[in-house]
């Protein structure tokens, strides 16, 4: 049986199973080849499928077998493990990292690829600015969930989407613990520089219409040895970018860190890092903050 199928017959798949577990109740425990013929000869001929929670991209057919695997990603150079550094006491909440990242990617409208939160821990504590980019995840739960591969992880720690295969079934956003994806419901306004260049996974456009995008640590800028936009045009200098094998970060000044110290000796965390997903994002608490705390 051929692999290859429309983003039509996906959804088709999807609405016959669903009006097969309907009826069929208690058959939540049999096997893909049961409930194919249970749904009718239709949803047979087509392609059944899962997701393997152990091989992030791999679909497994009816039978148990792989059917296909994620795209070969770019080999990363030098073993590169990119990381970030938020500094919560240097963040002022003026947002400029969401405007840069917006303009060096052609964001939609209605995104924010990195967004900035007003936080307060708890009612007694003063408020603070939280930016939150994609966490880049190393246990990454959007690609263990994505059926066809087109989110998947390099080895140099960027997690990107292959919009060319991506399907529009959104898993990748349910299972997101941290809500940093998007999905385009509409097709998104151009501008006749985007629709200029080639599209890349490396940069996300031209966008298009019913797939999922989020932030990708600008891997194209890392290629040259740059900073994010974010950090780049962080003044603050609250944003750190660099290699956690060669132990280095720097920010939008050029100050270039120690990773290992700087989150050792600052008491640097990741967030909601309990839930095992491995962030590749640290955060430097916001303790003696260089500005006034957010009114509120």
């Amino acid at each position: 049986m051929s692999t290859r199928f429309s983003r039509r017959q996906f959804l088709k798949l999807g609405a016959l199973i669903a009006g097969g577990m309907a009826t069929l109740g208690a058959a939540r425990s049999r096997t893909f080849d049961e409930l194919a013929r249970a749904v009718g000869d239709t949803a047979a001929r087509l392609p059944l499928f899962r997701a393997n929670a152990q091989t992030t991209g791999e679909l497994i057919g009816a039978d148990g077998e792989p059917m296909t695997h994620a795209p070969a990603a770019p080999a990363a150079t030098n073993q590169r493990r990119y990381v970030m550094v938020i500094d919560l006491a240097k963040c002022d909440g003026c947002k400029e990292c969401t405007t840069a990242c917006s303009a060096m990617h052609f964001v939609p409208p209605g995104q924010e690829w990195i967004k900035v939160f007003e936080n307060r821990d708890n009612k007694v504590a003063g408020a603070y600015w939280f930016p939150r980019p994609c966490m880049q995840c190393d246990n990454t739960p959007c690609a263990k969930v994505c059926p066809v591969g087109a989110t998947f992880k390099r080895e140099d720690g960027i997690v990107l989407i292959d919009q060319e295969r991506c399907i529009g079934c959104r898993y990748c956003i349910a299972a997101c613990p941290y809500a940093s994806r998007y999905f385009n419901w509409a097709e998104p306004p151009h501008t006749s520089e985007e629709l200029a260049q080639k599209y890349s996974v490396e940069l996300n456009y031209p966008h298009r219409k019913g797939v999922v995008e989020k932030c990708i640590f600008c891997p194209a800028l890392a290629r040259e040895g740059k900073i994010p936009a974010c950090a780049s045009a962080c003044r603050m200098n609250a944003i750190y970018f660099g290699d956690q094998v060669e132990d280095v970060v720097t920010n939008h000044a050029g100050e270039t860190v120690s990773f290992t110290q700087l989150i050792r000796e600052k008491g640097g965390f990741r967030y909601m890092e309990d839930l095992g997903t491995e962030p590749r994002v640290w955060y430097l608490p916001p303790r003696d903050r260089v500005y006034p705390a957010p009114k509120g």
